[in-house]
């Protein structure tokens, strides 16, 4: 096959779209034009810069008329393709051509983005709002070391419980108790220290027919009655 300073080969090997016979043959020429060696230099300069789009560029979906623009584009390396006077402009079309393609094709528009709304990114990224009367802490005993954070979310005469306990013994059996401001207690779980649990904490769940004006605070003790951990609310 003849390479001698064709455009579309150029084009199609900068775009890296040659099987290998073809592309072997055009890296032959290469080697001997410094003309061609040129032209395929700015070639990938200009596949480089536009596959440099920012993907924020690329938000709003492809513009009106997008794929009329994408049509005229290959009617026009078409019709270059047999006219001698501008094959060099053939190379630069092929890469503009395919590029159009994959930006129209995959949806996206350069230029149209806006920014996002700060707001709106405040709200995804935070949580939502604990309701009203939601009453937290965090204590660690000094005499066992153990360690817990609480969250009391009221309820319609009771509470939800959680609770993240860290620094138990495996195997220990304990049970989350709710204390009342009258001394009683009611109990919103038990669980069985795990190792993973004595490594890295455990994070219950429970609730408890305490009315949350009424609740004082949340402890771990023993099945046998020890307290390892309280948390005043």
């Amino acid at each position: 096959m003849t390479t001698n300073h064709d455009p579309q080969l150029l084009g199609a090997y900068a775009l890296g779209v040659l099987d290998e016979p073809e592309a072997r043959a055009v890296e032959d020429h290469l080697a001997s034009c410094p003309r061609c060696r040129a032209e395929v230099a700015e070639l990938r300069e200009m596949r480089d810069v536009l596959g440099e789009v920012p993907p924020e560029a690329l938000l709003d979906g492809p513009p009106e008329d997008g794929d009329l623009l994408l049509r005229r584009t290959l009617r026009q390396v078409r019709a270059e393709r047999g006219g001698q006077a501008r094959r060099r402009q053939v190379g630069w079309g092929l890469v503009a051509a395919a590029v159009a393609a994959v930006v129209l094709g995959g949806g996206f528009a350069v230029g149209r983005s806006t920014a996002p709304d700060p707001a709106a990114v405040a709200q995804q990224s935070s949580p939502p709002a604990p309701p009203a009367g939601t009453k937290v802490g965090s204590a660690t005993d000094p005499d066992t070391g153990a360690r817990m954070t609480v969250q009391v979310r009221p309820a319609a005469g009771w509470v939800r419980v959680n609770a993240s306990v860290a620094g138990i013994a495996q195997d220990a059996k304990c049970r989350l108790l709710v204390v009342a401001k009258d001394g009683s207690t009611q109990e919103a779980g038990s669980w069985l220290v795990s190792s993973a649990g004595e490594k890295d904490g455990t994070n219950l769940d429970g609730s408890a027919l305490i009315a949350p004006e009424d609740v004082a605070a949340i402890e771990v003790r023993t099945f046998e009655g020890e307290r390892i951990v309280t948390v005043p609310v």
